[in-house]
């Protein structure tokens, strides 16, 4: 799988499928996905290439592409992968409203994200209180409870999770075997959607270099 990690607006897509067609037909790469692309970028490089996937963020946290990235994954057949299925550790559990990232984003990308601010952070527990009480529910951890959640909204949906545990990355597996019958799962849909997420999902910088940005929906 070869990804286009960030579109780059000086290069005509067409171009860039063109040239990953070429390694196609000499058999250096099997399928070609884009990251953070705008909706008219997907068209055009799905017309060249088809796309096996589309690789963005989403979570409880950030539910953007159900506007409008879903559909057109539906709608072509592309499979959608998602980044940051944890919003970089707070479905977890582990985050508190007194959590702090420090100011080196280097050390630790999370202090440079407006949603993790100590503000929005107090603000965004909502959020994980909702987590808490469903993975109790379902006799589970949150984070299995955040995942199986990605894994019910489509049949082509992929979350990536990052560990660097053992453990962690046994409980991330078992997670796909959490299942939900209809009713909770409109349930859970209404509990999510109703807790309003403070701060931008990522930097301004980080933003200006993607062609998706959509509004939850509700």
């Amino acid at each position: 799988m070869l990804y286009q990690h960030r579109v780059d607006p000086l290069v005509p897509i067409e171009d860039v499928a063109g040239a990953v067609k070429d390694l196609v037909a000499e058999g250096k790469v099997l399928h070609f996905g884009l990251s953070e692309p705008g909706l008219e970028t997907i068209r055009r490089a799905h017309a060249v290439l088809p796309l096996a996937a589309i690789q963005n963020e989403y979570s409880m946290v950030w539910r953007g592409p159900e506007a409008d990235v879903l559909p057109l994954c539906e709608e072509l057949g592309i499979g959608f992968v998602s980044w940051a299925p944890l919003g970089y550790g707070f479905l977890t559990g582990t985050i508190t409203a007194e959590t702090r990232f420090g100011d080196d984003p280097e050390r630790d990308f999370r202090a440079w994200v407006p949603r993790m601010a100590e503000d929005a952070l107090a603000a965004n527990m909502a959020l994980v209180d909702v987590v808490r009480t469903w993975a109790q529910r379902k006799e589970v951890k949150p984070a299995q409870l955040a995942l199986a959640w990605l894994l019910a909204q489509k049949p082509f949906i992929v979350p990536i999770p990052g560990t660097t545990k053992a453990a962690h990355l046994d409980e991330n597996i078992a997670a796909a075997a959490i299942t939900f019958t209809q009713d909770e799962l409109h349930q859970l849909n209404a509990d999510v959607a109703a807790v309003k997420i403070e701060g931008a999902r990522l930097p301004p910088p980080v933003l200006a270099m993607s062609g998706v940005e959509a509004p939850p929906k509700a």
